[in-house]
C-alpha cells in the first residue's frame, strides 16, 4: 500500500479531512491546501452564520426583490432546487421555515444573471444538508486540476467523496457505521453519505409537515456527487420507502442502504459497490 498522506481541517462547524496518495507529500500537501483555502472561501458564501455570505443575506429579501449571487451560491442552491422537486420536497433548502412561517417561502433562480427572486415568505435558507457536499465536489474539481486523481475526501464522517483508489488498492475502504464492525464498502468515483438521529437527537424535520422525521433508523445514500448524496440522505430520513424507491427511479447511480438489525440493506438500481 502506498503513503498516504492526511491533511486536517475545521470549516463549516466540522472537520475536513483530505487524504491524497500516489502522490509525493509536499506536492500533494501544496494540493490538499489548495483545496482546504477553497473551503474557507466557499464557507464565506454558503454560511448562514456569516453576515456578510450570500446566504445571510437573501435572508433579507422580501416578496418581488431579487439579488445577484456569488457563482458558487448560485450553483449550489440551483442544485438545492434541482434536489428538493427530485425529491418532491422532502428535501428543502429552507427546512425550518415553518416553525416560523405559515407555508413554505418560494424562490426562483434566473441563470443567465446568477441572481435569486423571492417569490414570497422569508428565504430562510439553510445549506446545512447539502453545503459540506457541494464544497467536496468543489474540492475533488480542484485536486484533479492538479493532477491528484487519488484522493479520498471526508466532511464530518457523515459525506465522503472518492476518487481513484491508492495504488494496487480496488477502492477507499468506507463504513456503513461509526465503528470498525460496521459493514464497509469499497468505493472509487462515488460519494457515500450519512444522516441518523443518534448524534443530534431529533433535528431533521419533514420539510412538506415541518414535523420531526418518520426515519429513526440511520440511512446512506451512494451517489456520483456528494452534493447529491448529502442531499438524498437526509431526504431519506423523511421519505417512506415507496416514496424513496420512486426517488431512486429518477437516477441509476443513486442507491440507498437503510439500517437494520441484519445490517445496510441496500435499495435502487445502482450495482452496490465491493464489500470488505
Amino acid at each position: 500500500m502506498p503513503d498516504i498522506h492526511i491533511f486536517n481541517h475545521h470549516a463549516m462547524a466540522t472537520h475536513f479531512q483530505v487524504r491524497i496518495a500516489n502522490e509525493e507529500r509536499a506536492y500533494a500537501a501544496q494540493a490538499a491546501q489548495g483545496s482546504l483555502d477553497l473551503l474557507d472561501r466557499l464557507e464565506s458564501h454558503l454560511s448562514r452564520f456569516r453576515a456578510n455570505s450570500d446566504i445571510a443575506q437573501i435572508a433579507q429579501l422580501t416578496p418581488g426583490e431579487k439579488m445577484r449571487l456569488s457563482e458558487p451560491a448560485f450553483a449550489c442552491l440551483q442544485i438545492a432546487k434541482r434536489m428538493e422537486q427530485v425529491t418532491n420536497g422532502a428535501f428543502s433548502a429552507t427546512p425550518s421555515a415553518l416553525q416560523t412561517q405559515v407555508s413554505m417561502p418560494q424562490w426562483a433562480l434566473a441563470p443567465e444573471e446568477l441572481s435569486i427572486c423571492c417569490l414570497s415568505g422569508q428565504l430562510q435558507i439553510d445549506l446545512g444538508a447539502i453545503g459540506k457536499g457541494f464544497a467536496l465536489d468543489r474540492m475533488a474539481d480542484l485536486l484533479r486540476d492538479w493532477d491528484c486523481e487519488s484522493f479520498l475526501l471526508v466532511a464530518g464522517g457523515s459525506s465522503i467523496l472518492a476518487g481513484d483508489p491508492p495504488k494496487d488498492a480496488p477502492g477507499w475502504s468506507c463504513g456503513l457505521g461509526d465503528d470498525n464492525a460496521s459493514q464497509r464498502l469499497l468505493l472509487k468515483h462515488a460519494s457515500l453519505s450519512g444522516s441518523g438521529l443518534t448524534v443530534k437527537g431529533e433535528h431533521i424535520l419533514d420539510p412538506r409537515t415541518g414535523r420531526s422525521a418518520r426515519r429513526k433508523n440511520r440511512a446512506w445514500i451512494l451517489a456520483d456527487t456528494a452534493a447529491e448524496s448529502d442531499a438524498l440522505s437526509t431526504a431519506c430520513m423523511v421519505l417512506s420507502e415507496p416514496e424513496l424507491l420512486e426517488v431512486l427511479a429518477h437516477n441509476d447511480s443513486w442507491m440507498a442502504f437503510l439500517e437494520t438489525e441484519e445490517g445496510a440493506r441496500p435499495m435502487g438500481n445502482r450495482v452496490p459497490p465491493m464489500q470488505v
